[in-house]
């Protein structure tokens, strides 16, 4: 996973992303969903790798409260010996890549992992889950998640095995959030040193849920970027795709923290031959943790709602501001019409014999008549115009 956020401080237009991000978004999600299709029908346990995906990097973290060593390996059969010449230390094997399907297969028969346990994890797009397997072994997969500089909601799959003294994760990307986990274990003086590899389990876990917080600042930044920009400027139409974008982010992320909640309530749920009183204690935590992150999203995804009707009551408002000076102007000029068009009639200037009409306009022969006119049409306007001001309508009172 990329580690770069959106930063708050960043202009609205100039992050808005370009068209060929867009695309580029666009065409890696059509390449996920075909890879989806070509599973449809294929026997259980098939494993696939998922087009798209990187080379493996093997990393491997021993340690116990006296003893510290992390190395990547470029071979596999390296990283094995190693592991298996130190069974009296805690591990944590770390597989970041899945283009190597012998090294899916060779994974499954060192460590015992059934076929369909692996086909989730090369599959990439599994919600979050626990299941327990043979001597009280859990599986657990994960969504980390960041708020991304392309404004929008990214999410990578961690899937995690736990064994008799190691803890094995599999991830599809170079890059993730679990630094933190990794620094507190070279720092040797954590309780990632003492205590069981549960709770290496437990830590990256909490990890992950803590990451999503960072996503729900960024994601709350940008919100209050889009009100600021319905209420100060002129929103166009581009504001209320925004909108309706991080709405759907929002909601994106609201259906990878449920599934996040629910699979820890079931780790709580677990009789304490496979999770200890003690360890519960700590996935409470992030119980906690993960009912806030959910809170949070309910009130984020609340929050677009009501811009989404603050942008349609503010186009509501320009429109009735634009109606007003129509009206104001059609009001001004109506009774001009009305005088015009009464002067525009066919008059006769020559009167008949007998002599002049007494019931005709006296002012057509009057040598001041044309101006007189002119002048009473201008002192109505100007009589409209004071009104409309007296009543406040020519203000934003």
């Amino acid at each position: 996973m990329e580690s770069s956020t959106f930063a708050p401080d960043q202009p609205l237009d100039s992050s808005f992303p370009p068209e060929d991000t867009q695309l580029s978004s666009i065409a890696d999600r059509s390449a996920t969903q075909l890879a989806r299709e070509q599973q449809v029908g294929n026997r259980p346990g098939t494993l696939t790798i998922r087009e798209g995906s990187y080379k493996p990097r093997l990393f491997l973290l021993s340690f116990d409260q006296q003893h510290y060593t992390e190395q990547e390996y470029a071979s596999y059969d390296e990283l094995l010996t190693e592991f298996r010449a130190h069974p009296e230390l805690r591990h944590w094997i770390d597989v970041r890549g899945y283009d190597d399907l012998e090294l899916m297969q060779r994974l499954i028969d060192d460590f015992q992992l059934h076929p369909l346990q692996m086909e989730d994890v090369l599959g990439d797009y599994q919600r979050a889950k626990v299941e327990i397997f043979d001597e009280n072994r859990l599986f657990l997969v994960s969504r980390m998640t960041e708020f991304t500089t392309l404004l929008e909601v990214d999410d990578d799959q961690l899937s995690l095995f736990t064994g008799p003294n190691y803890v094995l994760t599999f991830q599809d990307d170079y890059h993730d959030c679990l630094n933190t986990v990794r620094q507190r274990i070279r720092s040797g003086f954590s309780q990632l040193t003492r205590k069981p590899p549960l709770y290496l389990a437990y830590a990256i876990t909490d990890v992950v849920l803590d990451h999503y917080y960072p996503t729900m600042a960024a994601i709350g930044d940008y919100i209050e970027k889009l009100e600021d920009r319905i209420l100060q400027d002129r929103p166009d139409r581009r504001v209320l795709n925004r909108i309706l974008r991080i709405k759907k982010d929002i909601i994106r992320f609201r259906r990878l923290v449920y599934p996040e909640r629910e699979k820890i309530a079931e780790i709580l749920r677990m009789s304490d031959e496979v999770v200890s009183e003690e360890m519960k204690m700590y996935f409470r935590d992030s119980y906690d943790h993960a009912i806030q992150a959910l809170e949070l999203a309910e009130t984020y995804r609340e929050s677009v709602s009501s811009l989404v009707d603050l942008y349609m009551s503010n186009q509501s408002n320009r429109m009735n501001e634009v109606m007003k000076v129509l009206t104001i102007i059609s009001s001004i000029f109506i009774p001009l019409s009305f005088v015009a068009g009464v002067y525009g009639m066919n008059f006769s200037r020559e009167a008949p014999p007998p002599g002049p009409n007494p019931a005709n306009m006296p002012e057509l022969y009057q040598p001041w008549g044309y101006p007189g006119v002119l002048t009473l049409m201008g002192l109505m306007v100007i009589g409209q115009v004071y009104y409309f001001y007296r009543k406040g309508w020519l203000t934003n009172r």
